[in-house]
Formats: structure tokens, sequence, C-alpha cells
């Protein structure tokens, strides 16, 4: 497959895809994710002749690696020559448990702190076709449905990420011929990590097309949204809440719509729970389906002509008395 980076090029593809995904404001303000790499250098180059003056540029310095400050300390440098505000923001708790979880967590976080404090409307980041497809695989071979099949998407919240239909080499090649300066995080090869370790395996694999897996995971993504918006009008109709219990009175329907009216009725009556999902669910929408009940997290699913979602009754063990010691 050819691959073409042509500048013009990929900056009216860059403007078009963030008019779609946030409509034409000439007055909107946009913060992009620098992390030095050769993706988000490429967004930030293609942005700042895009929407010129409306850029800002923000480096999450996680501090796990001894020369990640060189790093943002070169994004800096390259964003005060091209007259970039630009700014390197610090996580101030230490990391705990699964180390790239934290770092996510950690970066959306601090981004968006700098975001509300700048006024700015959006963030872009570099996510691109190779990362969708990536995505897609890993959650293929979780066995996620529609849902998580859509992948990374285009807008979530005020993060929007515009090159999601456009290859990785393509960025790389826009780097090297405009001589970007950039890094390559030695992490992203680490097969200790899920998603390196699949980058690895997928490396000969040129068959697959990761642009097509782009345009499939934004079907997905539309027919996600499809799907949302009849929950929403199924539920207006057939679920309401009676005293501490929910109610669903239709229950002739596809399981998918089982299953998210299910989810449906969960985060009304606990909106802070976890929600269960997968085998559990299924167990549980089997259960109801021939008139039973089964548990689902602190909740009771009940069949019957009409299903019942009630808290759950206290368990045999909690209910035992504390006996006095000897």
């Amino acid at each position: 497959m050819q691959l073409t980076s042509d500048r013009a090029g990929l900056q009216a593809r860059l403007i078009a895809v963030t008019h779609a995904l946030v409509s034409d404001d000439p007055a909107a303000r946009f913060g992009v994710a620098v992390s030095g790499g050769p993706d988000s250098m490429a967004l930030l180059y293609l942005a700042a002749r895009a929407f010129a003056g409306r850029i800002e540029a923000i480096t999450i310095d996680h501090g796990l690696r001894p020369v990640s400050a060189d790093e943002a300390a070169m994004v800096a440098h390259w964003c005060a020559g091209q007259g970039i505000a630009h700014r390197v923001a610090t996580p101030d708790t230490p990391p705990v448990g699964n180390i790239q979880a934290w770092a996510r967590t950690q970066r959306y976080a601090l981004i968006e702190q700098w975001r509300l404090a700048q006024g700015i409307d959006w963030i872009m980041t570099a996510h691109h076709a190779d990362d969708q497809l990536e995505t897609l695989l890993m959650r293929l071979n979780r066995g996620s449905g529609v849902g998580g099949l859509a992948g990374v998407r285009g807008r979530s919240g005020t993060v929007i990420r515009p090159l999601l239909g456009v290859r990785k080499a393509v960025l790389q090649q826009l780097v090297d011929r405009e001589a970007l300066p950039h890094v390559h995080d030695p992490s992203n090869a680490d097969p200790r990590f899920d998603r390196a370790a699949l980058r690895a395996a997928l490396a000969g694999a040129d068959w697959l097309n990761p642009e097509a897996a782009a345009r499939s995971a934004a079907a997905l993504a539309e027919a996600e949204a499809a799907l949302d918006w009849s929950v929403v009008e199924l539920a207006a109709r057939h679920v309401e809440r009676d005293g501490a219990q929910w109610r669903l009175d239709r229950t002739d329907l596809p399981r998918e719509y089982l299953r998210r009216l299910i989810l449906h009725m969960l985060h009304a009556a606990a909106p802070d729970a976890a929600i269960p999902r997968g085998d559990a669910l299924d167990r549980a929408i089997g259960a109801a389906q021939v008139g039973g009940q089964a548990n689902l997290g602190d909740w009771l699913l009940r069949g019957g002509s009409v299903w019942t979602l009630r808290p759950a009754p206290p368990r045999a063990d909690s209910q035992k008395v504390p006996q006095p010691d000897a």
C-alpha cells in the first residue's frame, strides 16, 4: 500500500476531520497533548498551521525514565521557536499499581486541569490508524461487543483524535521530511506490555489494513451511538422505578437490548457502582429468561412476566453475629 505524507493533504484532512468532530468554530482553541514522539510532533506541526494562533501544547513528564525531562525540554524548545505556548506538567503522586494505567490517569487529569485553566475548548491527541487496529485486536481477543469494538473514539468529552484515519508510517515520514525533533519511547517496544507485544506481532502482517480497520471502528461507533439512542427510547417506555426496585415490562427483545436495558437500570439505581458485564450479565439474563433470578453485584435481577431489579438481600455470612472472645 502506497503511503503519502503530503503536508498540504494531511493539513486539509486534519481540518476536515476536526470540523466534523467539533464543528467549524473560528473561535475554538485547541490544546495538543505532545509527548515528543513522532506522532504527537506531527500532530502539533499540522495543527499549528491548520489553526494558526489557536493552538497551545502540553507535555506530561511522568518522571518514569531518566531522559523524560530532556524530552519535555526538547518539545518546549521547539514550541518556543514556533511561537507556540507550551506547558510541562508533572504528576504530584507517586506511581501505584499498573504503571501504564496510572500514567494514563495522571496524564488526562493534568491535561484537563490545564485545559480549564487556559480556557481551551478541545484537546487533540495523536492516536492514529495503527493504534486503532491494535485496540480492535486487543478487544476482539477479550471478547468485546459492539461498544468495545468501536475502538478509540474520535471524540470523548473534550478530547478529540483527528488522526485516527492516518497511518503511523505517514506521520513518521512527515516528521522525517520536515526535520521535526522527536524521540522514540522504549516502552512502546517493551514486550512486557500487551500492546507492545501485539505491535511486534503485527509488524510483518502487511495484509492487515489499519486504515480499513479504522473505518470499521468508526462504523461500529456509529452503530453503538444508534443503539444507545434506541435504548433511551425503549427505557422511556418500558423501564420504571417502583419503590426500591426497578421494573422492565418488555422482555421479548434481542439480547443486546436486554443487556443495555439492564445496564441502564443498574446505572439509574447505583450510578457509582461497578457495573457487571460479560459472562456475569449474560448468565443473569439467561436466568431471568426462564423465570429465575441472579445476582449482579449488590443487586438481584428476577425474571417473570416483568423483570425486576432490586437490592440483593444480605448474604448469610454477613448476618452472623460476632461471638465474644473466650
